[in-house]
């Protein structure tokens, strides 16, 4: 038996130091000394850039292709420092927020030899944080010894690599009566994934059958829409139009997932709509921060139905993808209910987008 923690707490660890600024050191062949670029501070800039003559800034594929910077590490870009480069740089490089104002940021010039596959790990790891998709990253000779010395959280990217692909073990923590203006027949359950991410609810209206399909909307958490009443979106008018309708029928699920931003956060979701407000659509504003299209991970639906005793759905949505995935994960959709609803002015372009480029359906 051991107090130690295991590999995915120290996962955890690791994302919530990133999050404080804090360096994490990934060891292996090469180990490196990482930062997240967004949350440096300009004494760490000076120190880490101490450690090696070789730092690099690691970047996402997606903004090395709005940099104009060679990825030749296919999906990661490895850019090498200028000499004078400081936290402005970084700070410049990591966030596109600057980028039409000052468009003359290189030439870069990107690493090509040696294994990318630390720094691969570390931009994966960011994201998973919520965090721009841009690391710093310092050789070093001793990984160990280093993080020892330091404090600092050690991580053997080698042997933790699945599990940031690997999606965690939810559980239920709790479930309770909850009457809503839909249905007084209401009860919200309660799951907590075992890295210390977020939790996700279901809302379950009545006493669905587990032995028939269950009307199922599947809703990312959306603050702006759900809470505000945003009229960029069409969350709210979603979420409230799922709700009516289950409640209609008197039995189903709302699985309401904590992704907001399509997946990549709340500050990141503000960063791509001030893009926007420059001109990109929501797909160019994602990809010039660095992130997909759609980072979030449906499958965590089909779990949370497995655990309450579904195996078919009948899903609200318009968009493919979700049935794609849940359907690959083990929950058998049988039926898309289309859901269309909340379009006005300020959104019209915006669905327009999700059905050009993101495949959703009329």
């Amino acid at each position: 038996m051991t107090l130690a923690p295991d590999p995915t707490e120290l996962l955890a660890r690791a994302r919530f130091d990133l999050r404080m600024g804090l360096p994490v050191v990934l060891n292996g062949i090469q180990p490196l000394v990482i930062a997240a670029a967004e949350t440096l501070t300009e004494d760490r800039v000076k120190a880490l850039r101490s450690l090696s003559t070789d730092c690099v800034l690691a970047v996402s594929a997606r903004r090395a292709s709005t940099l104009k910077a060679h990825a030749y590490d296919r999906d990661i870009a490895r850019l090498i420092l200028p000499k004078n480069a400081d936290l402005s740089w970084l700070k410049g490089i990591a966030d596109p927020a600057g980028d039409l104002q000052n468009p003359m940021k290189g030439p870069f010039n990107s690493a090509r030899d040696g294994d990318a596959t630390a720094h691969r790990f570390a931009v994966t790891l960011t994201k998973s944080a919520r965090l721009l998709p841009a690391v710093l990253c310092a050789p070093i000779a001793q990984g160990a010894e280093f993080a020892a010395a330091n404090n600092l959280v050690l991580l053997d990217h080698r042997l933790l690599e699945d599990k940031l692909d690997t999606r965690s073990t939810l559980m239920e923590v709790v479930s309770a009566n909850l009457p809503m203006e839909v249905s007084e027949a209401g009860r919200l359950h309660v799951f907590r994934p075992d890295d210390g991410g977020d939790e996700h609810y279901a809302i379950e209206i009545g006493r669905p059958n587990r032995a028939k399909p269950v009307l199922t909307r599947l809703h990312s958490a959306c603050f702006t829409g759900d809470l505000m009443g945003s009229l960029k979106c069409d969350c709210g008018p979603q979420l409230r139009a799922a709700l009516a309708c289950i409640g209609r029928e008197g039995h189903g699920v709302l699985l309401y997932m904590n992704q907001e931003g399509r997946g990549i956060g709340l500050a990141n979701k503000m960063r791509a709509y001030a893009l926007q407000d420059q001109g990109f659509d929501t797909v160019e504003a994602n990809h010039r921060l660095g992130f997909e299209d759609d980072e979030r991970d449906f499958r965590l639906g089909s779990d949370i139905l497995r655990l309450m005793g579904f195996k078919e759905a009948r899903l609200l949505t318009n968009n493919p993808r979700k049935v794609d995935m849940m359907t690959a994960s083990g929950i058998n959709v049988i039926e898309r209910v289309p859901l269309h609803v909340g379009e006005n002015r300020h959104n019209k372009d915006y669905l327009a987008t999700k059905r050009k480029k993101s495949g959703h359906l009329e």
